[in-house]
């Protein structure tokens, strides 16, 4: 197992630059997901993978926004936004509000209570702006959850792990098997 590689530059108390720490927690595989909003009229949305569920009672979940990002002064303008999470065919979605647009393709949205979602999306949410807490250079907004679609056939999901988008890799065998498996194993533990 190789250990830390830093140049020195930007280095925290613990001896390791931004870079070291934003690769280590790259190792961490996410979803993808599209944070959206609107204010006056306007949709506004970026692409991020901080997200959580934080609590089924009440139903809140949490995104981290950079504190430069557009996005961050907006959510809280709004006081409400959206998430929707992408499913392996919408990578390009995830590119155009990442500021890679394609120049032939235009995400749609959808409303969903007062906030846009994206058309389409795996998972379709809308929260009311809660709380927020600063976490260095990021804001923690939480958000309860008032409005929720689920697409039960969305495909598999957008991942994102080492930098790079990724999709779950499971063999056709594996997923014929595998519910008959669990089948099998909880009629054992009863």
């Amino acid at each position: 197992m190789a250990g830390i590689q830093s140049g020195g530059e930007g280095q925290g108390p613990g001896g390791f630059s931004q870079r070291d720490f934003r690769d280590a927690m790259g190792q961490f595989a996410t979803g993808v997901v599209i944070v959206s909003t609107e204010i006056e009229g306007e949709a506004h949305a970026m692409t991020a993978n901080a997200f959580m569920s934080g609590s089924l009672d009440p139903f809140l979940v949490l995104v981290s926004i950079a504190r430069t990002a557009r996005m961050h002064d907006r959510l809280r303008t709004a006081g409400h936004f959206g998430v929707s999470v992408l499913s392996q065919s919408q990578q390009w979605i995830s590119n155009h509000f990442a500021g890679r647009p394609s120049p032939d393709r235009r995400p749609a949205f959808e409303p969903l209570s007062r906030t846009p979602v994206v058309a389409g999306a795996a998972v379709r949410l809308s929260a009311d702006l809660r709380h927020e807490y600063a976490c260095g250079d990021h804001t923690l907004y939480v958000g309860e959850v008032w409005a929720l679609q689920v697409d039960r056939e969305p495909g598999g999901p957008l991942l994102y792990y080492g930098g790079r988008y990724r999709q779950v890799a499971m063999p056709d065998w594996m997923a014929e098997t595998m519910p008959q498996i669990l089948w099998q194993e909880n009629e054992l533990r009863y």
